[in-house]
């Protein structure tokens, strides 16, 4: 980060950041009884009970993970490096998550884990230009934080659901 012209400019370092603003571990009911769990990959070792399977949203691929886990390459405040694999990754979360304990992780639990649970709510019934809000009341306020997000998820949600 670097000052320009008295506006601090560069990257917010989520570390950095006081705990309650990352996710801690939440519980998402979908419309249809789906349950999955979200929260920052920073605090992955304080679910309880520990998942059977980890979605890990990540612009690096996952150290340590005590799970079995799927990886999408997907930076910080950005969008995955690749939607057909995002898509993939969120299909199988919703099918595994029919009979196992699932977990969406990203950085802080908030933007990709948002983005990817808002795909999942309107997979599940929750009509696409309702998935975002749905998201924000029913898992984290500030899910799905940036613009790009925002319209990644409607445009997926949207060819998804098809005309």
């Amino acid at each position: 980060m670097h000052a320009r012209g008295g506006i601090t400019v560069g990257r917010v370092d989520n570390r950095k950041r006081p705990r309650e603003f990352l996710a801690s571990c939440r519980r998402v009911e979908f419309p249809t009884g789906l349950s999955l769990r979200g929260a920052s990959w920073r605090h992955r070792l304080d679910l309880d009970p520990a998942p059977d399977f980890v979605l890990a949203l990540l612009g690096r691929p996952p150290m340590g993970a005590p799970w079995p886990c799927r990886w999408v390459r997907w930076p910080d405040f950005g969008l995955p490096a690749s939607t057909d694999a995002a898509v993939l990754a969120v299909r199988e979360v919703v099918e595994r998550g029919r009979e196992e304990r699932v977990a969406v992780l990203c950085g802080s639990g908030v933007g990709r884990t948002g983005s990817a649970l808002a795909l999942v709510a309107a997979l599940t019934g929750v009509p696409v230009e309702e998935a975002i809000g749905w998201v924000r009341r029913h898992y984290h306020p500030r899910a799905v934080e940036t613009p790009w997000q925002r319209r990644w998820v409607v445009a997926t949600a949207s060819e998804l659901s098809g005309p």
